[in-house]
């Protein structure tokens, strides 16, 4: 297990999961002053010492059930926090060049939770997308999509660059396509790991009710905010 590394993290290329993503909320959310203002907060040392609490506790659950999952797969966990200033409260799940799940935190969702139960909850649902193979299987969605779309335009009398438009089209459409299955699916999964650490994750789910609500947006990336939380529910009601 290794410890929580506070410094500037490199966001490596791949599948990014947002916490905090502002699209086209279907219901009143933060105004642009408040999300402004949480962006701009900075942990204490009291937040920074209950983030390292919950690192510590949570992240050998994690790696025990990502073991369980797949034994051959990579559940040595890289937890990063960026402390770039005036990036929105947010954490990714990505891996490094070496395959190394790695997940990071932006120093403003330390500030912004608000409870253990809150970062705990985050943290396990960062993990799950590892556990649950999510940025193989966008990428494989994407290379369907890319190949249909590009297919299709080349069957169509298509040149170089519209068959290549249309691929790059049809990578963006299918590594969305699932998107918000792959969130509903980390949700459930985050919502064992949190609770096999200890902490409440229906309580920690409560922290969808403060970012904005993506709502039902066609092609979104995330789903609505009800559904994640009525998802967690149900899925700690059967634990």
């Amino acid at each position: 297990m290794r410890w929580v590394v506070l410094l500037g993290a490199l966001i490596l290329s791949g599948c990014a999961t947002t916490t905090s993503q502002p699209t086209q909320p279907t219901q009143p959310g933060p105004s642009r002053a408040e999300l402004a203002k949480r962006a701009a907060a900075k942990p204490t040392a009291a937040q920074i010492a209950q983030f390292r609490t919950v690192v510590s506790r949570v992240e050998p659950v994690a790696e025990r059930y990502c073991k369980q999952t797949n034994p051959r797969r990579n559940c040595d966990f890289k937890i990063v926090v960026d402390q770039r200033e005036g990036l929105p409260p947010n954490a990714f799940q990505t891996l490094d060049r070496d395959g190394r799940p790695v997940l990071g935190f932006t120093q403003s969702i330390l500030a912004d939770v608000r409870n253990a139960d809150e970062i705990a909850f985050v943290l396990s649902h960062e993990a799950a997308h590892h556990i649950r193979s999510h940025i193989p299987r966008a990428q494989q969605n994407a290379t369907a999509g890319a190949i249909l779309l590009g297919g299709l335009a080349s069957i169509a009398g298509g040149g170089g660059a519209a068959i290549d438009a249309a691929a790059d089209i049809g990578a963006s459409v299918g590594a969305r396509s699932y998107s918000k299955d792959f969130e509903l699916e980390a949700d459930a999964t985050g919502t064992v790991i949190a609770k096999r650490a200890g902490y409440n994750p229906v309580r920690g789910a409560q922290y969808f009710n403060r970012i904005p609500d993506p709502g039902d947006v066609f092609l979104g990336t995330h789903p609505p905010n009800a559904e994640r939380i009525a998802t967690v529910k149900r899925t700690a009601a059967g634990l």
